[in-house]
């Protein structure tokens, strides 16, 4: 009989009884060699695991051990003999501040005997924490299969060399039975998942027939997207000073600005792998495919942190759009926190954008702006339209005055002469069907 399977690399349990949710007051160790861990120890902090040391290595990268294997060793010697009172006592988590290899996650988990995750398997535990509804939980549990299948497939590697018995049919292996049904719920998983985006894709073609335009809200994540969307819209959702507090997409109407959607989905983050974000894709089409782009950006970061998270929000937003061509606009978000915005407007204009627009969810500072500027550049200028009383054996010019309440965003009304923003299909659409009782100002 094969040993036990290892829970590896935060795999949940994928033979092994229920997934673990709540990580709060976990102990663990964090190493690192290249680079600033501060996001990594930010997403720790986010699932109140608390980090009791930070271990650092120069160098490049041991292809099976991440440090170097006597350095490996000593953190596993350590972890091993700590008594009470130790820094280590009670550690059940190794943190790397990497998207470690199947073979960097089992060879340290080899020695230390403890679980040990990645950058990728920490934000699949914090995912697995915060997804609610049922698509985020579809796409939650793909990525996470996905990412526990390539540490499935080395540890048949590793069973599989040298002579060693199997048991069942054909000398099968434990582990390659557990791989097998990973792939078959994977299978299972993505059916399902292939319904909901056609749901979605069947809602926003709707949508679309009804004459709405929709405004998507995209971003790194913790920018203040979900902020924004809820004093937009005036509909409550999930507001959290935390990591990926949003992982489904909300669709909201702007308030005073009916025939406007917005849509609030998942943050981007750096280095995140594509067939991790993959899973979520359905889930980002929501927010990228629409008419605008808001690009949010906290302006409270430091102009390196401006700079760095933009570049990934874009990278993002481009490798995933259709056609390449999204209309966009950078929102730098949070302006109550910074003292000043001067070098980060000179940053974005040196990225290639246009001037950002400065708004605060908190004092509610530049946000007409904002709903002025999006209904703009979804609407053009505004117009005015004069309708006509005409003969008394005639439609009422209150049908034609209802009509153009239903095709636009009316802003003021002096009689008959009506001002609002209105796409302009739809108001040549009006006047072609007026009979001549509804003209241009």
């Amino acid at each position: 009989m094969d040993e036990p399977i290892r829970v590896l690399a935060g795999t949940g349990g994928v033979a092994l009884g229920e997934a673990r949710t709540n990580h709060f007051g976990r102990r663990a160790i964090l190493l690192h060699r290249e680079g600033n861990p501060r996001e990594l120890i930010a997403l720790a902090e986010t699932m109140g695991i608390e980090i009791v040391d930070i271990q650092h290595q120069k160098g490049k990268d041991d292809p099976r051990t991440y440090f170097g294997k006597g350095r490996m060793q000593d953190v596993a010697d350590e972890i091993s003999a700590s008594i009470t009172g130790h820094p280590y006592h009670g550690v059940d988590l190794v943190l790397l501040h990497t998207n470690a290899s199947p073979r960097q996650l089992v060879g340290i988990n080899e020695l230390v005997q403890v679980e040990v995750w990645d950058r990728v398997r920490l934000l699949l535990s914090l995912f697995i924490s915060h997804a609610n509804s049922v698509e985020a939980r579809t796409q939650v549990r793909i990525a996470q299969l996905k990412a526990d299948r390539t540490v499935l497939s080395e540890l048949v590697n590793r069973q599989l060399t040298g002579e060693r018995a199997g048991f069942g049919g054909g000398g099968i292996q434990a582990v390659q039975g557990v791989l097998t049904t990973v792939s078959r719920e994977l299978a299972q998983l993505r059916k399902k998942q292939q319904k909901q985006a056609l749901a979605r894709k069947e809602r926003r073609r709707q949508r679309t027939r009804g004459g709405a335009r929709t405004v998507g809200l995209a971003g790194y994540t913790n920018a203040g997207k979900s902020s924004l969307f809820s004093v937009l819209c005036g509909k409550e959702v999930l507001i959290e000073n935390k990591l990926f507090s949003t992982l489904e997409t909300t669709i909201g109407r702007m308030e005073m600005s009916p025939r406007v959607l917005l849509a609030d989905t998942i943050g981007f983050i750096d280095e995140l792998p594509s067939d991790l974000l993959d899973a979520f894709h359905a889930t980002l089409d929501e927010s990228l495919e629409c008419d605008l782009l808001l690009i949010l950006v906290d302006s409270s970061d430091t102009i390196s942190e401006i700079e760095r998270k933009l570049s990934t929000s874009r990278r993002e937003v481009l490798d995933r759009s259709p056609d390449g061509i999204v209309p966009m606009q950078v929102v730098l978000t949070k302006s109550d926190r910074a003292e000043s915005h001067e070098n980060a407007k000179q940053v974005i204009s040196a990225m290639g954008f246009s001037e950002p627009l400065i708004v605060s969810s908190h004092t509610q500072e530049g946000l007409d702006e904002l709903r002025e500027s999006m209904l703009m550049s979804l609407f053009g200028p505004q117009k005015t339209l004069i309708v006509s009383k005409g003969e008394a054996s005639e439609r009422s010019a209150e049908a034609y005055v209802s009509q153009i309440y239903d095709a636009g965003i009316v802003t003021s009304k002096a009689g008959y002469e009506i001002t609002l923003w209105c796409c302009n299909r739809e108001l040549e659409r009006l006047i072609a069907k007026s009979g001549g009782r509804i003209s241009l100002k």
